[in-house]
């Protein structure tokens, strides 16, 4: 419940107060903090109190912020009727502030002299008491409490509404007038309510206690007709005396109730404290749950991983595969839910690396290519031209977010396509020509889809036309995930982003999952500063849409990350640079999508629909085409038109080019081929990526000896070169966990050390040694892997000192002047090893448990060659 509600359904136990508020103690140290915590300013009310404003222009967010001083007591709740106050800042307003001095120092309730109230203009007074943190003694010294005060409450009151409330109780045929004033200081009594002109007639003064003992008021009453019979003014006498008391009844029982108040503010605080904590320890709890249980997952993987390179007949293989897949499936559950607690928790952080886009998306292509393959659903990429080669940003959380929607997409979609597109938030406010129409012959596969339109329809980014980010080395890009599957039900889509829901239960049965991973994707885009939306129609398909922020890679340090990725593609693209190709397919989107693959790798492209337009190209061209490549659909559909332009492609071409067919069912494919009686045909499996399309027009055409690796994995004999024989450091207090890592490099000949505690890795790498690089787990008990890697550092730093100022003979040191050995560090969770934290304590990178051979290669070419 929260306070304002509270409050309004207690007003009856308050019936003569005007509004209850609490305002908070805020220092000068916090006050940035706490404005970006509220999404207010303080605001400063001494400008009101000299300039008051009429209660119909009256607005707090044109106030002037409160000025600068030691501390603030902004307002923070509020009952309803007085709502206006919050933001205000007490202690900028004379009345106010010396109440609540008073107030905090005394321990007690302490009255306001009367001022005009906030919007209403009207004249009222505020009792007022201090919130403290603790129970206090009542000998607390001032000091004391000021040091323990938390915050202040105080009960408004309207003068007017007060008086006119005890006369309305009254019933009385005679008129009497009343005046309320305030007589702490005697020579100029202040006017609380009533008119000062002065009658002849009988006048009673009562004295009335509002709980401070400080401020003196007083009460006085007279007939507006002349004096009554003796026993009348008797009679009124008495009821004046009852007024008097009822007033001081009043006042006494609202102290009381907002002394209540009071208590019960202070539980809800320490109730609130207590729900934070609850919360923080089921974070670390599930932290370090998902830890142990991520440690024994990964020596299962590690072990399944090697026998998998022991001879096993085709039975022994499919259980392994099928094991490791479960393992995989398991720790990629416990991710999510890992994600999801320091989502709640507030510890989800993003890294500033450089990274290939590209590169990154033509993973999570061979990531899913299998499965799309085996459904018989065509998977594609396409990335304008506009979108820089290198950002920086995350490249790990921007693969997740895509591996969420596309995983969704796979798993829902039984025919049809799957369509990711990458442009610029410019492009699309910009251009027509990025916007997909639902026309069923501008889509990918020919089914219809949902308006992606729809689906950034409410997007801010479009309405401010990119205003949120003027910067010049902003890059805001625009993804599309498109799908031709179930669709999502009408009643469903409200709760799409919602943790753990799903469309219904029977989802889970079929497909599996959480329903976590679109919820930590929603958490994920916000951090990149961007926004995501879908829409969706039932048996058409959803299309999700998101944006982020990245920043222009060109002018970065971090480049060697990106290096390693890209130093594959750009030899390969140097090697078909200046050939040409021709397209057919009649299909806009698809032909759209094959001539951006092709592209990349340095090849000019012409896309043709038909054979016979095909035909007129290569005879009409100046320059020989290197390769035609063919639409599977075009190939189908007319088996005699592909005989046909494949025996008039060698009587009319210059030099005949090779041919290959795109298409998604390589075994489909070649049996087609085979019964057309055509001998010369290449399959290229889609979908299409960058070291796949290279690695088969090099097989095709006579390069494929260079080495190349196929659907871009590293050779293990290019590993078994770089390790071989190199000396390693493995440290690591798991031995399952040692076992897993020392076979496999000894499976690329390295020779393998072990060591399984900080300490001991110290002492071994204390020059002079013998190793080429180490391989260091991060937590570790007694010591984690960033403590011990910067002792190393410092041994290494001092022993290099020593050398150079010649205290130590270089002969010593085998002749090493500059001492310094490659650590990686080795870690289950690779979010956990964040690039900053390596490079703050000395290591040089770091990769995942068990080791992935890309990744490997990656890491340790940079230091073996």
């Amino acid at each position: 419940m929260t306070f304002a509600r509270y409050t309004e359904r207690t007003a009856f136990e308050r019936p003569l107060t005007s509004g209850v508020a609490y305002a908070v103690r805020v220092l000068h140290s916090e006050r940035e903090q706490f404005e970006k915590h509220q999404g207010w300013t303080i605001k400063r009310m001494d400008t009101l109190e000299k300039n008051p404003v009429h209660k119909d222009d009256y607005n707090p967010d044109f106030f002037e912020p409160s000025p600068i001083q030691e501390e603030y007591a902004p307002v923070i709740f509020a009952q309803d009727i007085i709502s206006h106050v919050i933001s205000i800042d007490l202690l900028s307003g004379k009345e106010d502030r010396e109440n609540v001095l008073r107030a905090r120092k005394s321990g007690k309730g302490v009255l306001t002299a009367p001022f005009p109230l906030l919007k209403t203009n009207r004249l009222g007074v505020i009792l007022t008491f201090a919130v403290y943190k603790r129970d206090l003694p009542s000998n607390a010294t001032p000091n004391e409490r000021i040091q323990a005060t938390n915050g202040y409450l105080g009960g408004v009151f309207d003068v007017e509404s007060l008086v006119e409330k005890l006369l309305q109780q009254l019933a009385s045929k005679q008129k009497i007038l009343v005046n309320v004033l305030d007589t702490t200081n005697q020579s100029y009594p202040i006017s609380m309510y009533g008119s000062n002109a002065s009658d002849d007639g009988l006048e009673l003064v009562s004295h009335l206690n509002f709980g401070d003992p400080f401020r003196k008021h007083e009460m006085r009453c007279r007939f507006k007709q002349k004096p009554p019979w003796p026993w009348l003014a008797i009679t009124t006498s008495i009821g004046i005396l009852v007024i008097a008391l009822l007033v001081g009844h009043i006042f006494h029982a609202t102290v009381n109730r907002i002394a209540k108040v009071e208590d019960d503010c202070h539980k809800m605080m320490e109730l609130k404290k207590q729900a934070e904590a609850a919360d923080v320890a089921k974070s670390q709890f599930l932290a370090t749950v998902s830890h142990e249980i991520r440690t024994p997952m990964n020596g299962v993987l590690g072990m399944l991983h090697m026998l998998m390179d022991t001879d096993l007949d085709v039975t022994q293989l499919d259980y392994v595969r099928t094991a490791q897949a479960s393992g995989k499936a398991l720790v990629a559950l416990i991710n999510e839910v890992l994600d999801q607690a320091k989502i709640e928790s507030g510890k989800l952080e993003l890294e500033e690396l450089q990274f290939d886009l590209r590169a990154v998306l033509d993973d999570v292509l061979s990531l899913f290519s299998g499965k799309a393959q085996d459904k018989g659903v065509e998977l594609a990429v396409f990335i304008s031209d506009r979108v820089p080669e290198m950002l920086i940003g995350d490249p790990g959380r921007f693969r997740q977010i895509i591996t969420n929607l596309m995983g969704n997409s796979i798993k829902f979609t039984e025919k049809g396509h799957i369509h990711v597109t990458v442009h610029l938030v410019e492009e699309v406010i910009d251009s027509i020509e990025v916007e997909t129409e639902s026309s069923s012959n501008n889509t990918l596969s020919g089914f219809p889809v949902a308006d992606r339109r729809q689906s950034w329809k409410g997007f801010r980014t479009f309405s401010q036309e990119g205003s949120i980010h003027p910067f010049s080395d902003s890059i805001n890009i625009i993804v599309s995930i498109e799908d031709t599957g179930e669709g999502i039900p009408i009643e469903a889509q409200s709760r799409v982003f919602t943790p753990f829901m799903q469309v219904g239960p029977s989802i889970s049965r079929t497909h599996g999952g959480t329903g976590i991973g679109l919820s930590i994707s929603k958490c994920l885009v916000n951090l990149m500063k961007g926004e995501i939306g879908f829409v969706s129609i039932p048996k058409i398909g959803s299309t999700f849409t998101f944006t982020a922020v990245f920043t222009s890679g060109s002018s970065s340090s971090k480049e060697y990350k990106s290096q390693q990725i890209n130093n594959q593609t750009n030899s390969v693209s140097s090697e078909f640079r200046g050939k040409r190709a021709l397209v057919v397919d009649p299909r806009s989107v698809r032909a759209k999508v094959s001539r951006y693959h092709i592209q990349r790798l340095g090849i000019h492209v012409e896309v043709v629909s038909d054979w016979k337009q095909g035909l007129s190209s290569i005879s009409r061209g100046s320059s020989a085409f290197n390769m035609v490549l063919i639409e599977q659909e075009v190939w189908d559909q007319d088996l005699n038109g592909s005989a046909h332009f494949i025996d008039n492609l060698e009587k009319i071409a210059i030099t005949t080019p090779k041919v290959f067919l795109l298409s998604n069912s390589i075994s489909s494919s070649r049996a087609n081929t085979t019964t057309s009686g055509v001998c010369n045909l290449t399959v290229i499996p889609k979908p299409l990526r960058a070291s796949m399309l290279a690695a088969s027009l090099q097989r095709a055409m006579g390069d494929g000896n260079k080495g190349n690796p196929r659907n871009g994995e590293l050779p293990s004999l290019s590993l078994r070169n770089l390790l071989l024989g190199r000396k390693i450091l493995i440290v690591d207090d798991n031995n399952v966990n040692l076992k897993v890592a020392a076979g496999a490099l000894r499976k690329y000949g390295a020779d393998v050390v072990s060591a399984s505690r900080g300490m001991e890795a110290i002492e071994l790498l204390t020059p002079p040694h013998r190793f080429d690089a180490c391989f260091m787990d991060i937590q570790m008990p007694e010591m984690d892997g960033f403590e011990a890697t910067k002792r190393i550092r410092d041994s290494e730093q001092n022993i290099n000192d020593r050398i150079h100022f010649g205290e130590l003979s270089l002969e010593t040191y085998n002749n090493i002047s500059n001492w310094h050995v490659p650590i990686l560090a080795m870690t289950a969770d690779v979010i956990q090893a964040t690039h900053e934290a390596c490079l703050r304590c000395g290591m040089d990178g770091y990769v995942s448990k068990p080791f992935e051979a890309e990744q490997l290669y990656r890491e340790v070419s940079r230091f073996f060659h």
